[in-house]
């Protein structure tokens, strides 16, 4: 972590913050003047600047403006008198975070400065090197078409919608389009629109002043002033509320927005890339997507595959992910034997190359030898036929600043630890239909294995495995909503609230 700079002529107050934020373990370095503190700004910058507004020479608010022309996101506390009130109002209008008022109490100032240090550290997980951008991997037909696509639109701005199942790497086509894009060198942004609450979805877009709603403390930058010059990739775009439609239409047909209790419009030079698993067009006819904005989006539209569509590619993505997972524990690779190889070729995977990942990880710590063979694959797969799945939920979903590498490889820090695929002796519901034979077949396997085993309460523990797994999947497709759940599911609202409780199922909201 970068250290806390502290800006101010007085020996006193640099001596007594020094000591107090050692006291938090936290580092600093102190300046007597702005010119000092604007000459290292050449070379470095810190997590959070705190400044006095009067010094001999440049004030506070003019090391606020440089701060502000060469790190927008660097959150500046201005230290001023009570007479001095009205440079405090204008140091909120340059930009500052916050302001402390002397006397000032040592133990608001250091909380103070730790809220700073947030706003900070969470800017800084948003923000993405390009040059870490992980390569996709890809031989199949269907991918090199993808490949040619973004070729022909690297040197573009157009807007561009990416649709394609879940798990097949939206995301990363998109980080490839900024990539080789002329924006590449300015920030991407990520943004998954389904997993941010409904009332916070809008201050997470455009931002919010100070005091706009309780709670907001300080100015906070959105996530299309992050973007500035940018990309800004909206994920799950289909399941935007019917009401922030409209304000997204607006910044994309004049580049106009307003922040959360805010009056002045701010300028957005942002490229929007946007991407959803969901019929666009069977929603618009539903009234639940603006037709309008779903012409703004569809300027250019990029399919991309399903891992169905481009088997050939599963051996190469399989020694990656092996590879990828074995340098995160530090252990040797796996390798698959060719029959191995030939039977995870056949399966269906759902969950697309999201789901392989996990797959790997699996392998990569349940595995028993190197070469692995098929009677080592998770009994799931095998007593399935190939066309049961492991779950294809990934470890790490709704991580807004998350880059998750699904067809790709380097650079992905990822635990493997923590993406071990849960388990299920029901398998998950597939994008495509299933045999009812299959599972049924599997379910009187598993109950006659569990009662020549002499398991007690059979019929309770597989009857809380299936319930468990049909809410899960409903609520997976409504997106956490547990009403729209309940009504899809054909239950009450009390039996599914009930039922969640009681199986300890986690992730259900309110519509």
């Amino acid at each position: 972590m970068k250290p806390i700079w502290i800006v101010d002529d007085d020996e006193s107050i640099r001596w007594v913050l020094e000591k107090a934020l050692a006291r938090e373990n936290l580092a600093t370095r102190s300046f007597s003047n702005a010119r000092d503190a604007m000459e290292a700004l050449k070379d470095s910058a810190p997590q959070v600047l705190v400044s006095d507004i009067r010094m001999p020479g440049e004030s506070g608010l003019e090391l606020l403006q440089t701060i502000k022309a060469k790190h927008p996101g660097l959150p500046v506390i201005i230290i001023t008198a009570f007479s001095d009130l009205d440079s405090a109002v204008a140091a909120f209008q340059g930009g500052a975070f916050e302001y402390l008022a002397k006397p000032f109490d040592i133990d608001k100032a250091v909380e103070l400065i730790r809220r700073a240090m947030e706003e900070s550290l969470r800017e800084t997980s948003v923000e993405y090197d390009s040059a870490d951008t992980p390569e996709i991997l890809g031989q199949a037909p269907a991918m090199q078409d993808v490949f040619r696509a973004i070729g022909r639109l690297s040197q573009s701005n157009v807007t561009v919608l990416i649709t394609g199942e879940s798990g097949s790497g939206k995301e990363l086509v998109a980080r490839a389009l900024h990539k080789h894009s002329p924006r590449a060198s300015q920030p991407f942004i990520a943004l998954n629109t389904a997993a941010i609450p409904k009332d916070l979805l809008e201050s997470e877009l455009f931002g919010h002043e100070r005091g706009a709603f309780t709670g907001a403390q300080a100015t906070r930058r959105g996530r299309f002033e992050q973007a500035e010059d940018g990309t800004l990739f909206l994920d799950e775009i289909g399941d935007m509320p019917f009401d922030l439609q409209t304000r997204l239409l607006r910044v994309l047909s004049d580049g106009h927005f307003y922040r959360v209790g805010g009056h002045q419009p701010l300028k957005a030079n942002v490229r929007v890339i946007a991407a959803t698993h969901q019929n666009l067009e069977q929603r618009v006819r539903e009234g639940l997507f603006r037709e309008d904005l779903y012409h703004r989006l569809n300027v250019i539209r990029l399919r991309l595959p399903s891992l169905r569509e481009r088997r050939e590619d599963i051996p190469i993505l399989t020694r990656h992910f092996l590879a990828q997972s074995a340098r995160q524990l530090g252990v040797e690779a796996k390798r698959m034997s060719d029959s191995a190889m030939q039977f995870l070729s056949g399966l269906e995977l759902p969950g697309n190359v999201r789901q392989l990942e996990n797959l790997c990880n699996w392998i990569t710590v349940m595995a028993p030898g190197q070469t692995v063979e098929v009677k080592d694959l998770p009994p799931e797969l095998i007593a399935g036929g190939g066309s049961v799945s492991v779950n294809a939920s990934s470890s790490q979903t709704d991580q807004p600043t998350e880059a998750r590498s699904t067809i790709v490889a380097a650079g992905d820090s990822a635990s493997a630890s923590a993406v071990m695929p849960a388990v299920s002796s029901i398998p998950v519901a597939t994008s495509e239909p299933v045999e009812s034979s299959n599972w049924t077949t599997l379910l009187e396997s598993e109950a006659a294995a569990l009662l020549a085993a002499g398991q007690p309460e059979v019929m309770d523990m597989l009857g809380r495995q299936f319930e468990s797994i049909l809410i899960k999947t409903a609520l997976k497709h409504t997106h956490g909503r547990k009403n729209d759940a309940a009504v899809r599911l054909g239950i009450g609202r009390n039996t599914i609230t009930r039922k969640i409780h009681e199986l300890g199922i986690a992730g259900a909201k309110e519509d």
